[in-house]
């Protein structure tokens, strides 16, 4: 009884809100109010923290017309970590205001049909990732609870529609997004604003980043950043995280003074044994990720698409899908053959982990991928140069 009460309520205020939205997006628009998102209002991050940072240098006059919105339960968190952003609550009568009267919504995630935006505004879809697996019209089989494959398709096929802008890190992106999305605007072929960083950082920035996030008595840093593994849990909303290694054996395996970055889901960040390895083991899962690919010296990953971003330090990576047996049935699912275009080795027992860690510490890489390394590089970094956020701002008109 109070369950159904609660969704009443919610659904009258949605219906409010909606309702007010309607009314206020008939207004025109103002010159440069920009709303960003990213993932729906999670955190100041991603390629909309990139555009809304080069904005802010390009169009100092507008920084006062740049707003990030913000889902109510991080809005205190986010506000006390970026005090110099203008944060807007999502869903307050303000978010509600700049969104109607917005030049332009910068957002990498889909935002509810539902919500309708003011025909003038400039809608700029930067997605969050090259695609590994399968989405938007591509997956034959929708299995989520409310919806059906149909629905599914039909719902992506009409917010696309509302996309005037769709960034593409890559060519294989392009074509992948073109399909999946049944997107027909146009592409900003820019590569991701979010990896100029990666490109521009120079190396004494670099190592002053190490020094503020580990000390200064590291010689090298390896990042496990494994992919998310929502099958592996306790109880619903209890999650497990086993590390597929173990600690004694892998630091036997690298030089002294390597610390061991773990990034893990926020899921399971509290879930971690690293007993008796505290001083060389850093779990770091709020950390802006790319400060951890900046001070990386080998990336260790498995089926995550963390690969693509990575790739533009031109660093070594290393595969470990010690479950592949498991989730061979989703490669399936890739877009990306796995198993041959990996930019790196791919290993799936400990001792071969192992080993492959003694062949980086002697020779800071893998000379025997360097071929598949170069093809990986040819496929997917071609339009990242450093320059995706200008590029992005030009290209939209601002």
């Amino acid at each position: 009884m109070r369950h159904g009460l609660i969704q009443t309520i919610k659904i009258l205020i949605r219906y409010i809100l909606v309702v007010i939205n309607d009314c206020l997006i008939h207004l025109p628009i103002k010159r440069h109010l920009t709303i960003f998102e990213s993932f729906n209002g999670q955190a100041i991050n991603d390629n909309p923290a990139a555009i809304y940072r080069e904005l802010k240098i390009l169009h100092p006059e507008a920084a006062d017309n740049l707003f990030f919105g913000i889902k109510g339960s991080n809005f205190a968190q986010v506000k006390k970590a970026n005090p110099d952003v203008q944060l807007l609550k999502r869903w307050s009568l303000k978010w509600i205001w700049v969104t109607a009267r917005a030049n332009y919504w910068i957002f990498n995630s889909r935002m509810p049909l539902w919500w309708h935006k003011n025909a003038q505004t400039i809608y700029v879809q930067t997605w969050h990732g090259t695609p590994l697996k399968k989405l938007g019209l591509d997956i034959e089989n929708v299995e989520i609870p409310g919806t059906s494959t149909k629905k599914y398709h039909d719902e992506f096929k009409k917010e696309s529609a509302r996309w005037d802008y769709l960034i593409a890190p890559n060519a294989y992106s392009e074509n992948i997004f073109k399909r999946a999305f049944g997107f027909k605007n146009k592409f900003i072929r820019s590569g991701y604003p979010r990896n100029d960083l990666l490109i521009t950082t120079n190396q004494t920035e670099i190592n002053k980043l190490k020094i503020k996030l580990l000390g200064d008595n590291v010689d090298q840093v390896i990042l496990y950043a494994p992919t998310w593994r929502d099958d592996n849990f306790i109880y619903k909303g209890r999650y497990r995280f086993d590390l597929p290694f173990d600690l004694k054996d892998f630091f036997a395996s690298v030089p002294a003074h390597t610390v061991l970055i773990i990034r893990p889901h926020y899921l399971v960040k509290d879930h971690i044994d690293i007993r008796g390895f505290e001083d060389r083991v850093k779990i770091m899962a709020d950390t802006d990720i790319n400060q951890l690919y900046l001070i990386s010296d080998l990336l260790i990953t498995d089926y995550s698409s963390v690969m693509f971003d990575y790739a533009n330090l031109h660093r070594p990576i290393l595969f470990f899908p010690y479950d592949l047996k498991h989730y061979a049935g989703d490669l399936r699912g890739f877009y990306f053959d796995y198993l041959s275009q990996c930019p790196g080795p791919i290993v799936t027992q400990k001792d071969q982990f192992y080993e492959q860690l003694t062949i980086f510490s002697a020779n800071k890489g893998f000379p025997n991928y360097q071929e598949q390394i170069n093809k990986f590089d040819a496929n997917f970094l071609t339009w990242e140069n450093g320059t995706a956020a200008k590029q992005v701002i030009e290209s939209i008109g601002f």
